[in-house]
């Protein structure tokens, strides 16, 4: 049962929870407990995949008739029977499988992500006035634009039409947006969200987690930029820039989600209860699963093999 179990939580975490998290407006009003509550989740759905492979694993290995437990293929068929023993096995290549596109895919985000970044802060390094404050380069366009490319040699990226159509305050405000990002490194946790929706195989898993986590990352640059100019000036700026097209691998001030987060600057602000529920709820995913479904199969492990 613990397999089962162990299977269940981990479609449950990578399907309908964070379909009906995404749904959810509260994390609005307490966006970085929301991000370690998806974190977590993503966690916990890796552990419980692998967890339920090591768990079918360990049945494999039934005792025989001498009560040891079973060690070649004939034995373990015989003890279990060949449907069980078929799909013990199947459940167990798909855990491994998942375990090798994870690492596979961790790997080739991290490679594509910093090879794309890498070119592009070349070409604006080219093609670029620099400023006089330290890592910001300027673009010869028309057009608002304003977005930051992460990582050890970053940079923040405006156009001269942010510069002469935006006012000072709002310049500061979009500037500290971007510097969030760079500090905060949330490039980081999107590599980590696209790497596990990669992972899984493609009828089980659900974008929503990965679409989820960049509002929020978006709405913690947006505080920070708050938290130094105030919400006006940082809501003009966002909407000045809103139609700007960054490239591939940068996180950007303005796109789809400006509107949404325009309306959130002026609503209710974060709340401290709502952040203190979603740190909880994140841990309990974490915990609960692991305490109630592991104890039995390493009780069991143990009963195979040191007993």
């Amino acid at each position: 049962m613990s397999a089962l179990a162990f299977s269940i939580v981990a479609l449950l975490l990578v399907g309908p929870v964070p379909a009906i998290l995404a749904r959810a407006s509260w994390p609005l009003r307490a966006p970085r407990a929301a991000v370690v509550l998806w974190q977590s989740i993503a966690l916990a759905a890796v552990l419980s995949a692998f967890s339920a492979g090591i768990a079918i694993a360990s049945r494999l290995f039934v005792p025989g008739p001498d009560g040891r437990p079973t060690a070649t293929i004939i034995s373990e068929i015989d003890a279990l029977g060949w449907p069980l023993w078929l799909l013990y096995v199947v459940v167990l290549a798909l855990t491994l499988l998942i375990g090798a596109r994870l690492m596979i895919a961790v790997v080739q985000v991290a490679i594509a992500t910093r090879r794309r970044r890498a070119h592009h802060r070349m070409v604006v390094d080219l093609v670029g006035k620099p400023h006089r404050s330290s890592g910001l380069r300027v673009l010869d366009v028309d057009q608002p634009l304003a977005y930051c490319l992460p990582g050890v040699r970053s940079r923040v990226v405006v156009s001269e039409g942010t510069l002469t159509t935006l006012s000072d305050r709002e310049v500061a405000a979009i500037l500290t947006h971007e510097r969030a990002h760079l500090r905060a490194r949330h490039d980081l946790v999107l590599e980590m969200f696209t790497a596990v929706h990669a992972a899984f195989p493609r009828f089980v898993r659900s974008a929503s987690a990965l679409d989820a986590v960049k509002l929020l990352i978006e709405l913690l640059a947006d505080d920070a930029a708050v938290r130094a100019t105030g919400p006006t000036p940082l809501a003009r700026a966002l909407v000045a820039c809103a139609a700007g097209r960054p490239p591939s691998g940068a996180l950007a001030a303005g796109g789809p989600t400006t509107l949404l987060r325009v309306r959130r600057l002026g609503g209710r602000g974060n709340s401290l209860a709502l952040a203190a529920s979603a740190y909880t709820a994140a841990a309990a995913v974490l915990v609960v699963p692991t305490v109630a479904l592991a104890v039995p199969w390493l009780t069991e492990l143990h009963r195979l093999f040191f007993v």
